[in-house]
């Protein structure tokens, strides 16, 4: 899986979570994780989480770390379970920083939200298209502003090198991946 960190600002606001747009934008071909940072505003009409949509709760974030990964030949389901992945990979490297630095965290995982202090730290989704699943995954940076009570990276957190973060997120994520499909090579059939 490739991986790239994207230095310009960018607003995520819905509609990059599209087949081939990593391609696209960024001549990255085949199963791919980038991110960068930027507002994050997705407004109903470019919500893929239907629940959300039935809720009326769009998505604000004044700074947020995006994730989009496209992944090809695999079912939704897999999808899903490849976004927990993701999920549990960043809830891993938070809890390592922190022991790294003679601290404690608790942090709450509910399905694919990573929860501090009562503040939700992601949002999250998985979805197919016609070629792809497609996953985002957005971490809140500052907290300040949004429409429901958050944490964030660095205001919360105090992780101060986002690039940092980010490029480790996606090399653990992409090692992942690739030891699980080498993984399913090497077993016979029984």
């Amino acid at each position: 899986m490739k991986t790239k960190f994207i230095d310009e600002e960018i607003k995520y606001i819905g509609s990059q979570l599209a087949p081939h747009w990593i391609y696209k934008n960024f001549k990255i071909q085949g199963d791919s994780i980038v991110s960068f940072a930027g507002e994050c505003e997705v407004k109903l009409t470019e919500m893929v989480d239907i629940e959300d949509v039935i809720n009326n709760e769009p998505i604000y974030s004044k700074y947020m770390l995006s994730f989009i990964s496209e992944q090809f030949g695999v079912s939704l389901e897999e999808g899903v379970f490849r976004q927990r992945l993701l999920i549990n990979i960043i809830k891993e490297l938070i809890e390592e920083i922190y022991t790294k630095q003679g601290k404690n965290i608790y942090i709450k995982r509910n399905g694919d939200d990573l929860i501090i202090n009562e503040g939700k730290l992601s949002v999250s989704i998985a979805t197919k298209s016609i070629t792809s699943v497609l996953i985002h995954t957005g971490l809140n940076i500052v907290s300040e502003g949004t429409p429901v009570k958050t944490s964030g990276l660095r205001s919360e957190l105090g992780i101060e090198n986002i690039k940092n973060f980010a490029e480790e997120v996606m090399k653990r994520y992409s090692d992942e991946i690739d030891d699980i499909i080498l993984a399913s090579t090497k077993v016979r059939g029984v």
